[in-house]
């Protein structure tokens, strides 16, 4: 296969990631180099160092389970790429995962705090990777704000330091133009009725639901080093777990194992079609 070849399935799957289009992400395609999701997956496929995951988006007293779902995906990519995942989130979030799974809180106070704390974490463990998924962003009035307009900053810490300061490449995934990273297509964003994100990294990911962008990450890179799946992620079970530990849907509210208000099968569909996309171009 050729690299124009690859490509060109890394664009198919990154149009079937934003088909639902329902909050204008597919409008900042325009805006992207495509392979952008083939690149991302080259750089955990090549990466052996520590890698810094940024997930965690609060909703009311608790937490999106978009976001935390893709960050364990990614956990588990990472650790079978032979690399050193660790998750960064907000208190709420790292003690629902931290019998699980590797992780440190980000400090719930102000910006210069959490700017040392970035500086102390990368100079004891220098970051190789930096991934940021469904992590809310600072507009550029310094506030983070959710879909509705509305001022989040005191429910979560700002994490753009983390991303700043990070010496390598970094990842991000969203779906609203709200979250870290979206700097990048700050002027597509603003034909959307919200207050986006400022900050910028270096390959940027959309999709309809962040977790989605997570899975079909998951499946390039497996695919890049030769790894073949018939079965499906754990999709189902990742979802009730965060459940059980009181994550909720960021969209209905409710304590279900939903992704942004879409069902499982929703992701589970969508990984189906990424997996075709994937097994079609290794058998021409």
């Amino acid at each position: 296969m050729t690299s124009s070849e690859s490509i060109t399935t890394s664009e198919a799957i990154e149009s079937l990631l934003v088909r639902h289009n329902h909050r204008g992400m597919a409008q900042l395609r325009t805006d992207m180099a495509p392979g952008y999701l083939l690149r991302a997956a080259k750089q955990i496929r090549e990466c052996r160092g520590r890698v810094y995951i940024l997930t965690g988006f609060p909703v009311g007293t608790s937490f999106e389970t978009d976001g935390p779902a893709g960050a364990m995906a990614l956990y588990r990519l990472c650790r079978r790429h032979h690399s050193d995942p660790l998750i960064l989130s907000d208190p709420a979030v790292v003690s629902a995962l931290l019998d699980d799974f590797s992780c440190v809180s980000i400090p719930p106070d102000a910006q210069e705090e959490t700017h040392d704390a970035a500086a102390a974490l990368y100079q004891k463990h220098p970051p190789s990777l930096v991934i940021s998924i469904e992590r809310p962003g600072a507009a550029a009035d310094g506030r983070c704000y959710n879909m509705a307009g509305e001022d989040i900053s005191d429910r979560c810490s700002q994490a753009e330091p983390y991303l700043s300061q990070a010496n390598c490449p970094t990842i991000a995934i969203g779906d609203g133009g709200n979250e870290l990273g979206m700097g990048n297509v700050l002027e597509s964003l603003s034909s959307l009725n919200i207050k986006p994100a400022v900050s910028r990294c270096q390959e940027l990911i959309v999709a309809d639901v962040s977790n989605w962008a997570a899975y079909a990450l998951c499946g390039v890179t497996d695919w890049l080093a030769g790894i073949t799946h018939d079965a499906l992620p754990e999709i189902q079970s990742d979802l009730d777990y965060l459940i059980s530990k009181g994550a909720i849907d960021g969209v209905t509210g409710e304590a279900t194992p939903t992704e942004d208000g879409f069902a499982v099968a929703e992701g589970q569909d969508l990984v189906e079609a990424v997996q075709a996309l994937l097994k079609a171009e290794k058998s021409s």
